[in-house]
């Protein structure tokens, strides 16, 4: 979208702490909450008028309220260049499908799928967050993200603990355990698992965790915002993921999908992801 109209700002209508983030990493230009534009005014039989701010707009992209056609139009009407498309499409990845939706040709697609690059002051404020619980500075760091937005999306703690022992096992290493606001179950139940020390990163803004991550030799974790995020800045990562929600891995050509059981741990996708870790770690 920058590419099509470079001389137009870019703003994210979006929940505040994503809006944050993607401000930060220069991927928008400013960021406000989603619901300042009021586009829960164009629903119903008596629609009211939306926030200012998007008549202001020249051109608008949606993946909200494509299902309802009476929001499609009246929306149109405020500002004709609209695009309102479902976020998720079918039968391909997610991310093809958000391309397509902002008129990116998928012969294309290679040169959108570049990592972000998190700005120096990002980096050093991730490295002194690490140092402040513990990392030397020197030493190879693996993040870890044992959580997820629901327990169907969350691999067993024992394969975790299990891989991460046997990548230390076999080199020096420092394991930073990540843990969001909803993640504390999964985290007590690796640490518990997990023989040996590792830092902990408690809740750290999404800004701070972006330096974090950028500065990472590699990544770890269940199917989530972080590990979406870990891909996102081309940090080697290893994203695991149910089959049946394979379709949102990762735009980054780098990362690595693994497609695991959450509801028991099988020996061959310790294997895999094991595989795969020591792939990232290189």
């Amino acid at each position: 979208m920058k590419h099509r109209d470079p001389l137009e700002p870019l703003l994210l209508a979006a929940q505040p702490r994503i809006g944050e983030l993607l401000a930060a990493l220069g991927v928008v230009d400013r960021a406000i909450a989603f619901d300042a534009l009021g586009l829960d005014r164009l629903f119903g039989p008596e629609p009211r008028e939306p926030a200012p701010l998007l008549r202001d707009a020249t051109r608008v992209v949606s993946w909200f309220g494509a299902r309802d056609p009476d929001f499609v139009r009246r929306l149109t009407a405020l500002v004709p260049d609209t695009v309102v498309v479902r976020s998720v499409g079918e039968a391909r990845p997610v991310w093809e499908h958000l391309l397509a939706s902002v008129g990116a040709p998928m012969a294309d697609a290679a040169r959108w799928r570049e990592p972000v690059v998190p700005a120096a002051t990002l980096v050093d404020e991730g490295r002194r967050a690490l140092r402040d619980v513990g990392w030397d500075g020197r030493t190879p760091l693996v993040v870890v993200h044992p959580g997820a937005g629901g327990v169907l999306k969350r691999w067993p703690a024992e394969g975790f603990a299990a891989v991460l022992e046997r990548l230390r096992s076999e080199r020096a290493l420092v394991l930073a355990i990540h843990q969001g606001p909803a993640d504390a179950d999964a985290v007590a139940a690796l640490r518990a698992r997990l023989p040996g020390p590792a830092i902990g990163l408690d809740e750290p803004s999404l800004p701070r965790l972006a330096g974090i991550l950028g500065g990472a030799t590699a990544y770890l974790g269940n199917d989530s915002g972080v590990s979406h995020l870990a891909a996102a800045l081309g940090t080697p990562a290893v994203v695991l993921f149910v089959r049946d929600a394979l379709a949102w891995q990762s735009w980054e050509p780098r990362a690595q999908p693994v497609v695991v059981s959450t509801a028991s741990l099988e020996r061959v996708e310790v294997d895999r992801v094991l595989a795969a870790a020591r792939r990232a770690v290189g």
